[in-house]
């Protein structure tokens, strides 16, 4: 990390005029050869898009953190549960909405920079030219939000890589009551389910030169799934997020306006925090849907290197003479340079985005997690039958080897809570009790929670069920939980699972919250008949929906 002040020796042959001009270019070109980038450490904006991050790119970013599994001589592997996000997925159309609006936006702010050019006020030099005559990507399109190719092959690499991890578990033939797939009504999640149905069984079936098998999505409907749509189903977390909207755009609020300042100072452009707010949805959208990172991206500096001249502190000065004249002026400048100004401005862009998740969906109110007890259930429910039908040595084929769930960052956040992911120390004790967490630091401090890798495209969990000898028994391991690698079963459920499970979904989310006004009771035929027919992901709060 750099040190809040930097000292910098100059030595400068110049006349008066130009002596501080130059100090300046030179401060700013000895600092930049103090921060050297080294080949792997260059920056790559598609690795820091929080939940917009690309599986592959947020691979990338941990893979230097990555540790193979150790798994004991004589184990083999029985079980799977897997709770996925679907793939990268088109903006919705409620955002494709926005970035329409935005290119109005850029019209009235560059007919106005014009104008003020004229008067002689603003410079147009400093305008990026890709922003003359911009149209959103996605104009005209009056759908969104669907399973695009790259989210497509990101679940069907994942499938495949899979089937190579445990061949033995995945070499019978497909049966749906050996291999459930289970997924959302929303589309985007059930062709996920889809693609990496198609990576998975390839090869044993008839169809086609694949030799692709016809295999069963089953999904439940949205509204009675509390399975996989908890959140869309419990009452009092939807009365809790919106209490909680404005409080978080409060905490954000500092931060987009100071990059907002950055953006104006730079560009001569009077963008307010809502500009700064969707050009930053831009970038995500171009740099992960379409590998373009020098437009939207490339407004946001990439290292802050301005250091305002009245935080310079000139310690000494003093004039040499030669036999002719003063021929030089030496001084030492200390430069006091604050860490957030040496900030990335995308970092502290994809911080606030990690802020919002980890309280309104993550860590930061138990009910976030809590309603998410019911998908706990399910998935160690799966793990104690496939140890029965272990134990009885049922026939390969009439038991269920793998369960695999696709739907949102809506479920994959809080599963990750529940089983306390990304976290350190003592916090998960901390949870337990329903003690609250301290927020996600700002950088240029680290942090766990990044939502780049808590919940990317395609993210997912995988708990996977082994089955190990002890003597003349088998004892039954979980590969990943509590911060170990292997764990017996039974210290899963006494420790990860069980303290969970006094929370009742129907009592936890038909709660009234605190001042809620009573509203009118909607019979279950309406709500069915509303559920049925929004089939379109994005007709319905778009926001709450990943």
């Amino acid at each position: 990390m750099l040190c809040s002040f930097s000292t910098v020796a100059m030595f400068l042959f110049l006349g008066e005029r130009s002596r501080m001009a130059m100090a300046t270019l030179l401060l700013v070109l000895l600092l930049a050869l103090l921060l050297p980038l080294k080949a792997d450490e260059v920056f790559d904006v598609r690795k820091h898009l929080s939940t917009v991050t690309r599986y592959d790119f947020a691979n990338v970013a941990t893979a230097d953190n990555y540790v193979a599994s150790t798994i004991p001589d004589g184990c083999t592997t029985i079980h799977i549960n897997l709770v996925a996000r679907h793939g990268t997925r088109a903006p919705t159309k409620k955002r494709i909405r926005e970035l329409d609006n935005m290119a109005s936006r850029l019209e009235v702010l560059l007919r106005d920079a014009k104008v003020e050019a004229q008067k002689g006020n603003a410079s147009l030099q400093k305008i990026p030219s890709w922003l003359w005559g911009w149209q959103s990507p996605w104009k005209g399109r009056q759908r969104g939000g669907e399973l695009i190719t790259i989210g497509e092959n990101e679940m069907y690499h994942l499938a495949v890589r899979i089937r190579e991890r445990f061949p033995d578990l995945f070499d019978e033939e497909y049966h749906p009551n050996t291999f459930v797939v289970k997924a959302t009504q929303v589309p985007r999640a059930s062709a996920s389910a889809v693609a990496f149905g198609i990576g998975l069984f390839e090869g044993k079936g008839s169809l086609g030169t694949g030799k692709h098998c016809a295999f069963s999505v089953i999904s439940e409907s949205r509204a009675s799934d509390i399975l996989l749509r908890f959140h869309d189903c419990c009452e009092s977390y939807k009365a809790y997020r919106k209490s909680q909207e404005p409080a978080v755009d409060k905490l954000k609020e500092a931060t987009m306006d100071e990059i907002t300042s950055a953006l104006v100072s730079r560009y001569e452009l009077n963008f307010t925090r809502q500009d700064t707010a969707s050009l930053w949805f831009l970038c995500k959208q171009e740099a992960s849907l379409l590998d373009i990172t020098d437009q939207a991206c490339s407004l946001f500096s990439p290292f802050e290197m301005y250091v305002p001249q009245e935080k310079w502190h000139i310690s000494t000065w003093m004039a040499v003479k030669t036999r002719e004249k003063v021929a030089s002026a030496v001084f030492l400048m200390t430069a006091r340079i604050p860490d957030a100004e040496f900030s990335h401005q995308i970092s502290l862009l994809e911080w606030t985005d990690d802020l919002e998740l980890f309280i309104l969906k993550g860590y930061g109110k138990s009910i976030n997690y809590h309603m998410g007890v019911p998908l706990l259930q399910d998935v160690v429910q799966a793990m104690e039958q496939a140890i029965k039908s272990n134990e009885e040595n049922l026939v390969p084929g009439t038991y269920e080897k793998a369960r695999l769930r696709f739907a949102h960052a809506e479920t994959v956040v809080p599963f990750s809570c529940l089983i306390g992911l990304f976290l350190e120390g003592s916090e998960f004790e901390q949870i337990l009790r329903e003690q609250p967490l301290e927020l996600p630091p700002k950088p240029p401090q680290p942090r766990n929670w990044k939502g780049s890798i808590v919940a990317p495209f395609a993210g997912n969990n995988m708990l996977v069920l082994h089955s190990c000898p002890d003597n003349n028994s088998r004892k039954y391991f979980v590969q990943g939980c509590d911060n170990k690698d292997f764990c017996p079963f039974d210290d899963f459920k006494e420790r990860i699972v069980n303290p969970h499970l006094k929370h009742d979904y129907d009592s936890l989310c038909s709660k009234k919250s605190e001042g809620q006004e009573p509203k009118p009771v909607t019979s279950k035929l309406t709500q069915l008949y509303r559920w049925l027919f929004w089939q379109d992901g994005n007709t319905r709060k778009d926001k709450v929906e990943l």
